[in-house]
């Protein structure tokens, strides 16, 4: 009777997402009521390894205590001004992240789409003011497998019909060719009208797929070569996730423009943020952009606080040795279903051999679900694995027993 009635309460909020709100989601049927570091915990009282860490927005972990303290604090002063008037806090938030990033001027926003809304009207902006290109003629470079949301905008770039299809007429004005392809961008940036190129550093949402080494430096040198903005979506990528501040550090790129969001708030708040140097965010004049939640109070003490935790906590130095061990145990289990493994720092990805049977990757998924770990699908067949940073070596091997308990366990039903 008493399991009766906590199964109740799962299906009790499952049902309430159900019937009243829009199903534009396919979540894990798994109802969540606490977090604490790397773990989750259900309405049921069950704990859970977090593995996908809220697309990589909860790299310091679930509810840190200086990032919460920092919350409090501030909303118990000032929350939202809008930009109609200065306030205390965002000033020193711009000092901060500005040197602590290398960059001019920061702009900030809310959402990760919306960062890339601002770097494509910004490269747009300079390419009228600073490189001439006729008016409404500038063009945005993308790759194709891209994600950086689902505004018309965003799906306008994206190659997935999932995110396209029954959405259109679609912006124009950009041009799409194959990642980690550098021929085929040094051949659409001949086109003088090209303003930016934007690419993830690692295709997150596409299943983490990691370009070869240098395509990040060979392609920021032909943008320089071109007049050709870089832009850098590191919303996923960034803030330690791969074994450095950003990802494009692996290879010293410093981007023309950077995106960043997610865990620019430790998963608190919608916090992003557009940096680039002056030439370029001086091109914007008042009242060409702009967003009343943007740079609010509370956003900016979170975001200061954000960063602080990933610098003092060295989570780019733990990302990239337990990412380096987390690869290698998983390289050594002897799989039937295991295709791929591929990854960087914590930010990794099992890809699935499906065969004929499409759910494979999601009743997998359920499984280790059932053994305490949660992750999701993307694109079908690939399987993200994305812990917090703040993940512990002896915490990272509990969680590769879990993934070879359950790869044993699900084979045995094939």
């Amino acid at each position: 009777m008493l399991m009766q009635q906590i199964l109740g309460r799962t299906h009790y909020f499952i049902d309430l997402e159900n019937i009243f709100g829009a199903h534009n989601y396919h979540p894990m049927p798994v109802v969540l009521a606490k977090g604490e570091g790397v773990f989750v915990w259900d309405v049921e009282g069950k704990r859970y390894y977090d593995f996908l860490s809220a697309y990589s927005a909860v790299n310091q972990g679930h509810c840190h205590p200086k990032i919460i303290q920092a919350l409090i604090e501030q909303a118990q002063e000032l929350t939202l001004t809008s930009r109609a008037f200065y306030n205390n806090v965002l000033g020193v938030y711009e000092q901060y992240i500005t040197n602590l990033l290398g960059y001019n001027k920061v702009l900030p926003m809310n959402t990760g789409v919306e960062g890339g809304e601002t770097a494509i009207k910004l490269a747009r902006k300079w390419a009228y003011t600073v490189k001439h290109v006729p008016e409404n003629q500038a063009k945005v470079v993308f790759v194709e497998g891209n994600f950086w949301g689902r505004t018309l905008a965003a799906i306008s770039s994206s190659t997935d019909p999932s995110s396209y299809s029954g959405f259109g007429p679609y912006m124009p004005g950009y041009v799409i060719i194959p990642y980690n392809d550098l021929a085929a961008l040094e051949k659409a940036l001949q086109d003088p009208h090209v303003a930016a190129f934007m690419v993830e550093p690692i295709q997150g949402e596409a299943g983490v797929v990691v370009p070869d080494k240098g395509y990040l430096r060979g392609a920021f040198d032909l943008c320089r070569k071109n007049n050709v903005l870089f832009i850098a979506d590191e919303v996923q990528t960034g803030l330690a996730r791969t074994g450095k501040m950003m990802c494009c550090d692996h290879e010293e790129v410093i981007p023309d423009i950077l995106i960043l969001g997610k865990a620019l708030s430790g998963g608190v708040l919608p916090v992003s943020a557009v940096l680039c140097n002056d030439e370029i965010m001086l091109c914007l004049k008042p009242g060409e952009h702009g967003s009343t939640y943007g740079g609010n109070p509370l956003a900016c003490k979170v975001a200061m606080a954000a960063l602080q935790v990933l610098v003092d906590e060295n989570l780019a130095e733990n990302a990239e040795k337990l990412g380096h061990i987390l690869r290698t145990e998983l390289s050594a289990i002897k799989s039937k279903i295991i295709k791929d493994i591929r990854g960087m720092g914590l930010l990794n990805a099992i890809e699935i051999d499906c065969g004929e049977d499409a759910p494979m990757a999601w009743n997998f998924c359920l499984k280790l679900k059932q053994n305490g770990l949660l992750a999701k699908p993307t694109h079908g067949n690939k399987i993200r694995f994305a812990p917090p940073l703040v993940i512990t070596e002896e915490q990272l091997y509990e969680c590769i027993d879990i993934i070879r308990k359950t790869l044993k366990e699900f084979e045995a039903t094939l």
